[in-house]
């Protein structure tokens, strides 16, 4: 039994942190934020390049033959960054479609793989992550199931100003669209798909929320006052490490349902349940504390943190609240 990343997972860790660094930096985040786009296409073609949409696709299916849980890997690292970009959309899409029977919406697949056609996510919402960038959209077909719905004619797209703005989204209204069915209402792929876009949501946040607490912890051993280090004070020592024990043991939950789903385990749903739950929570509770920890300067614009402190309340909502999914968990767990 393992209970660390093999080898390749922390080579795949290393490869997208390598990217997102030459590509995603702070000055990067600043102007997109600025700026009226809402995708950026170098950071996009960059993670692609790697091989991200299809990583967790079966190599017959051209895919490099991993799992939820490496994927989960790519969006912590992606979480830390406050990468831009539909990452859980394409991922989640691709999974479905190679699942899918149906012969034209398979023929998608090679598109969504190699990440030349951008897909998001449109359930539970009508306010959608790069909305208006997507090609292809992964929604409720309005009877229980799950569909593609094509950009294009039938479908309404209204720019807003959200919270995460590093992932902007738009408010999507669908009308006679084409559409590309995926599962039908009672096919437990529905159920499947939902709990991996939870998985991949869960660790988004853990990312986000150790990448608040690294910075806190720089920071502190850095920033001085009185003539020494702010790391020296024992009030700021027992913040930095209730953030810490906040964080480290959430990483296993992750890991854990993201597991659990691969494996097909009787407990995959509840599992993806209690880890969106308490990961948006825990990142939440991890922005606001690094933003005390840091000060004054925590406030300001210029230094960033509000970008994760944004992001992780979009997490919060995106998908059902922490409240929401509580709730699920128990009652599959017969509470």
């Amino acid at each position: 039994m393992h209970f660390h990343l093999t080898a390749e997972q922390v080579a795949i860790q290393d490869a997208v942190r390598g990217t997102l660094g030459e590509c995603w930096g702070m000055e990067r985040l600043h102007a997109f934020a600025d700026g009226e786009a809402d995708f950026d296409a170098e950071s996009w073609q960059a993670l692609m390049a790697l091989g991200i949409g299809a990583l967790a696709l079966p190599e017959a299916e051209g895919g490099a033959g991993l799992g939820l849980l490496d994927a989960a890997l790519v969006c912590e690292v992606a979480g830390e960054a406050a990468a831009p970009g539909p990452l859980i959309g394409q991922i989640v899409a691709a999974l479905a479609v190679a699942q899918c029977q149906d012969a034209a919406t398979r023929a998608l697949l090679p598109g969504i793989a190699s990440g030349e056609t951008v897909a998001t996510i449109a359930l539970d919402s009508n306010l959608v992550q790069c909305a208006r960038t997507a090609q292809l959209f992964l929604a409720d077909d309005g009877a229980g199931g799950l569909c593609l719905i094509a950009a294009g004619e039938g479908v309404e797209i209204e720019a807003v100003s959200a919270t995460d703005r590093s992932r902007p989204v738009s408010r999507v209204t669908f009308g006679s669209a084409k559409t590309y069915p995926l599962f039908v209402a009672g096919d437990p792929m529905v159920q499947r798909i939902r709990d991996a876009a939870l998985v991949l949501i869960a660790a988004d946040a853990l990312g986000g929320a150790q990448h608040c607490t690294d910075l806190s912890v720089e920071y502190a051993k850095t920033r001085e006052q009185f003539g020494q280090p702010i790391g020296r004070f024992q009030g700021l020592k027992h913040q930095l490490a209730h953030m810490m024990l906040d964080v480290e043991p959430a990483r296993a939950q992750v890991w854990y349902a993201a597991y659990g789903w691969d494996a097909g385990l009787p407990d995959a749903t509840r599992a993806a349940a209690m880890a969106k739950a308490h990961l948006c929570e825990v990142y939440t509770r991890t922005t606001r504390a690094a933003i005390a920890a840091h000060g004054g300067i925590g406030y300001t614009w210029e230094y960033g943190l509000n970008y994760w402190f944004r992001r992780s309340v979009h997490n919060r909502a995106w998908l059902g609240s922490p409240a929401q999914h509580r709730a699920r968990a128990a009652q599959l767990a017969g509470w």
